[in-house]
Order: structure tokens, then sequence, then C-alpha cells
């Protein structure tokens, strides 16, 4: 696909500008008022009770979902695409990770847990998260259902019915595996509660580059690209120049 050409900027005085700026700013405080509600209608979804016991690999041992809330009572899970015998991770899931470890010390003064799960065996994890240099905990549901019952692995024969439940809808993904995130949330007596997950571009809000992309005059520059993220690598993949 060819790429667009540039659109050539309009070039006013400053008073013209200003006029033109605080038209923006009047729709970007609409749209932050909007995004107050639809956070407020999220956090006031019912919650759905826990009771299967899974069980995950973790570089301490195995430990039950509720060790995994680490002492917190909220804790955020985020499917990161690693199957089984994958050479590395999923580009667009490193993408998104690589804006969790200067979190966590936020998220945990605020009650709340971060870790990835994916269905490799531990030892493929480690090694992956040992070249990409993370910090955030990221365990094993390798011989669980947890990822399928959470919408992100597929079996070879929903795979091959042609259509899989992905995104609250059946779709034609011809794929093991999607990216997905899910949170939990343990009352007083110890119980688990699924009260959140989104998928596909419900996970743009994590990546903080996007938001930087967003601000400057190319923005994200994917236009002419046949994928949206298809310019992204792993970190340790852009030419050296491109990440000075």
């Amino acid at each position: 696909m060819k790429k667009r050409p540039a659109k050539k900027p309009t070039v006013v005085s400053p008073a013209r500008w200003l006029t033109a700026r605080r038209s923006l700013l009047r729709q970007e405080k609409k749209f932050s008022r909007l995004r107050d509600e639809l956070t407020r209608q999220r956090r006031a979804l019912p919650w759905v009770k826990v009771d299967q016991n899974y069980i995950f690999t973790t570089s301490a041992g195995k430990k039950s979902m509720a060790d995994l809330f680490a002492g917190r009572s909220q804790l955020i899970v985020y499917h990161f695409m690693l199957a089984p015998g994958w050479e590395e991770g999923c580009r667009g899931c490193s993408f998104v990770s690589d804006h969790f470890d200067g979190a966590l010390a936020h998220l945990a003064a605020r009650d709340v847990t971060l870790t990835a799960v994916s269905i490799a065996p531990l030892k493929e994890i480690t090694a992956f998260k040992k070249r990409m240099g993370w910090r955030f905990p990221w365990v094993s549901s390798h011989g669980t259902e947890f990822n399928h019952d959470y919408g992100v692995t597929f079996t070879p024969a929903e795979i091959a019915a042609g259509k899989v439940n992905y995104n609250y809808a059946l779709r034609e993904i011809p794929m093991e595996e999607l990216p997905g995130l899910s949170v939990f949330a343990r009352d007083a007596s110890g119980a688990i509660y699924h009260t959140y997950s989104t998928y596909s571009r419900g996970l743009e809000s994590l990546i903080g580059a996007y938001t930087l992309l967003d601000l400057v005059p190319k923005g994200r520059d994917e236009d002419g690209l046949e994928r949206s993220m298809q310019w992204v690598r792993h970190h340790d993949r852009y030419e050296s120049s491109a990440a000075r």
C-alpha cells in the first residue's frame, strides 16, 4: 500500500492559532468529561464470581489465583500472546508491556497488582522476559483453561470451525492466541470476582507511546500501512538510531 502524501500544514498568525487552540480545548474538555463518565460506568459493571481453581506456574513455584493478588484486593491480568514453542512474544503485546514496569509502584500504592499471563511454559516466558529486560510479574497458565476461559486462547477445533469468540462476538480469526486484559477483585472473605475484560483496540489505553504520538503533527503515521501496528518492533529490534 502506498503511503499517502503528507498534508501541507496551515500556517497562521499567533492570534489565529490561539483561537483555533481554544476551540479544540473545548472539544478536549468535552472528551475528558465523556471519558470520566465511561470510566464510571465501567466501574459500575456487575461482578462474576470466579469458582475455578486456577493454578499458575511462577518463579516462586505453583500459585493459586488468590496468590497472584500479592496481598492486595485488585488484580490486573494482561493476557500476553506467547504460546508454547514460539521463538519470541508477540510484538504488539511487547509494545504494550514496555509500559508496565514504571507503573508497578504506583499501582501497588492504590491496592492494585499487575501481572502478565501466557500459556507458554515458564521457562520460555523467563527467557523472553530476560531478553526484554522487564521486571513486572509474568506467570504461566500452561496446562490450565485460564486464557481460554477469558477469551484469548482458542482450540484447534474452534479455529477449524471458522470463527472464534473474541471481543464479545464470533470472528474469523485463524490464530491460536490474541491479546486481552482482565480485571479481578478479591473481597475480605477471600472470594474472587471477574469485574472487567477488554480486547483489541480496548488495549490502546495501555500504550503511553501512542498517547505521545497522538500529540505530534504526523500522529501515529499508520494510514499507509496494511495493519496499524505493522511498524512496531520489539524494542531491541529497532535500528540503533531509532532508539536514541
